[in-house]
């Protein structure tokens, strides 16, 4: 008796596979992704991956079909590819409810299938190297940063945890993100020097740096419009990730 073959669906990454190095499948610039099944329902509704925020990995993870080391994926392509899963589990239609500017509640459905790659500069990549140069304006120095990967980020929410339970009080969002952002400094890459360089840069260079890497970075254009109470075109509104998305029967 033959295997049970799923059926697939090909992947466009909004990287364009520009960041990955060659040896990695991902440099095709495509990845290759399962409909969701009964396993997946699984994990879905699994309390102790939801307890420690692991849902959307774990999910991601079974689905991928391409032979990929996961931890690689940049997070815009990994963005991309939760919103291919949804569409993919449980239709394109996501109903949310929007308050908008005169307080009142409104009820839309997003088309996820409408929603596109950002258009990327790809002359700002070479080919196979996750790494980005930019003059910083104020201080007129170079800094060499990367794109995040999904290890970064777990790294990033592992440092956060830690500092949130020694400062609960204090935020480092912004400052510890950069230090696993930045890897050079005028080429010197000792990350004990970027670290401290990080925590006293002038507000003016985070501010264009953060705005920079925001512009290059590949991503799902994660927006859409909608009419309001008084029948206005609202554009640009960010898509409200709430339990509906992973959960569509939740009726929330």
């Amino acid at each position: 008796m033959s295997e049970f073959k799923f059926p697939t669906e090909v992947i466009e990454l909004p990287s364009k596979g520009l960041v990955y190095p060659e040896s990695s499948p991902l440099s095709s610039g495509t990845i290759e992704l399962k409909y969701m099944s009964a396993k997946e329902e699984d994990i879905l509704t699994n309390a102790n991956f939801i307890e420690k925020g692991l849902v959307i990995d774990k999910l991601l993870q079974s689905l991928i079909v391409t032979k990929i080391d996961y931890n690689e994926l940049i997070l815009g392509d990994k963005n991309a590819i939760l919103f291919a899963a949804r569409i993919l589990g449980y239709g394109a239609n996501y109903d949310v409810v929007i308050t908008d500017k005169h307080n009142q509640k409104v009820n839309t459905t997003i088309d996820l299938s409408k929603l596109e790659n950002k258009v990327i500069d790809e002359t700002k990549f070479k080919k196979g190297v996750n790494e980005f140069d930019y003059i910083l304006p104020a201080s007129k120095l170079t800094v060499t940063f990367k794109l995040l990967n999904s290890h970064d980020d777990k790294n990033i929410q592992d440092e956060l945890k830690g500092l949130k339970k020694a400062f609960p009080q204090e935020s480092f969002d912004v400052t510890t993100r950069l230090k696993h952002t930045i890897v050079a400094i005028n080429g010197d890459r000792n990350q004990e020097k970027i670290r401290g360089f990080v925590d006293n840069m002038l507000a003016v260079d985070v501010r264009s740096l953060r705005k920079y890497i925001n512009e290059i970075t590949p991503d799902l254009r994660m927006s859409f419009e909608y009419v309001d109470s008084k029948g206005d075109v609202v554009e640009g509104v960010n898509i409200p990730m709430n339990i509906n998305f992973l959960y569509p029967d939740a009726g929330i």
